[in-house]
């Protein structure tokens, strides 16, 4: 996930209608739940998914699942070189390699991973790019708040964190200590592509965590990934559990956004 070197500005706020005044529309946003399924065919849904609507053929789509085991790699230059194992270690554990069109680096998917995949026109909803990936990562610390884990953004990478210090003012002290933010609970990398997202973030509930030995997530040396069940143990919630709290998150940020309607077409 790419790192910015200043924090991002603040979510736009729904505005306030005086009495009599009529509410803004909303989007009509469905949820899908895939249960688990590979990457590939996922990644094929979404761009059939994006174009359907960007034509106006379906709705807005946010894709629930999970994924097999799987290693996703960029088309950044260095992300290939933050894969750590041989083919024939990947090959006995059951884990594939599958190159994306996603921003930031590598990352690994898998069993017991939460992964939401949006597929939402942005310039409706009054988001840019970096308010939008906010909103995500903000829907991710709502959920895991309701299982009392706290978590945070990091000033200098793209993600969901949980201990360490939650703010930096300056991005250099990133290089110099990076544990600073302490263990990485969810990633998050996106695609917008006529201004119509694609994937989006990966929420560990309850992976296979040696899974992430395999790699360098997120071309972050040195940073630690965790997920709830190590941080909560025995009383970690299950999948649907988790599931079901951020579908509510998500909903709950996206569906009270004022839509902004579109621009008049220029007259011929």
């Amino acid at each position: 996930m790419s790192e910015p070197t200043t924090p991002p500005p603040p979510l736009p706020q729904p505005s306030s209608k005086g009495e009599g005044e009529s509410a803004p529309p909303r989007l009509d946003i469905v949820f899908r739940d895939l249960g688990r399924i590979a990457y590939d065919p996922a990644l094929a849904l979404q761009r059939e998914l994006h174009q359907a609507v960007r034509e106006g053929r379906d709705n807005p789509t946010i894709l629930l699942l999970e994924h097999e085991p799987v290693v996703t790699i960029s088309k950044r230059d260095s992300a290939a070189t933050n894969l750590l194992a041989s083919p024939d270690l990947l090959q006995s554990l059951g884990v594939t390699v599958s190159k994306t069109d996603r921003g930031g680096d590598i990352t690994y998917h898998g069993p017991g991973q939460l992964v939401a995949y949006p597929i939402l026109p942005l310039q409706p909803l009054g988001l840019n790019v970096r308010n939008y990936v906010r909103l995500l990562e903000q829907a991710v610390i709502d959920t895991v708040a309701r299982f009392n884990v706290h978590a945070h953004r990091d000033a200098c990478a793209i993600g969901v964190w949980v201990g360490g210090e939650q703010t930096e003012p300056d991005p250099a002290a990133c290089e110099s200590n990076p544990t600073r933010s302490g263990s990485k609970l969810a990633a998050v990398g996106v695609r917008v592509q006529r201004w119509i997202s694609m994937h989006g973030l990966a929420l560990n509930v309850d992976p296979d965590m040696s899974h992430f030995n395999l790699i360098v997530p997120c071309g972050l040396a040195g940073r630690p990934v965790t997920s709830l069940a190590q941080i909560l143990g025995d009383h970690c919630p299950s999948m649907q559990m988790v599931k079901d709290a951020l579908r509510e998150s998500l909903a709950q940020h996206l569906l009270t956004l004022p839509t902004v309607p579109a621009p008049p077409k220029p007259t011929p």
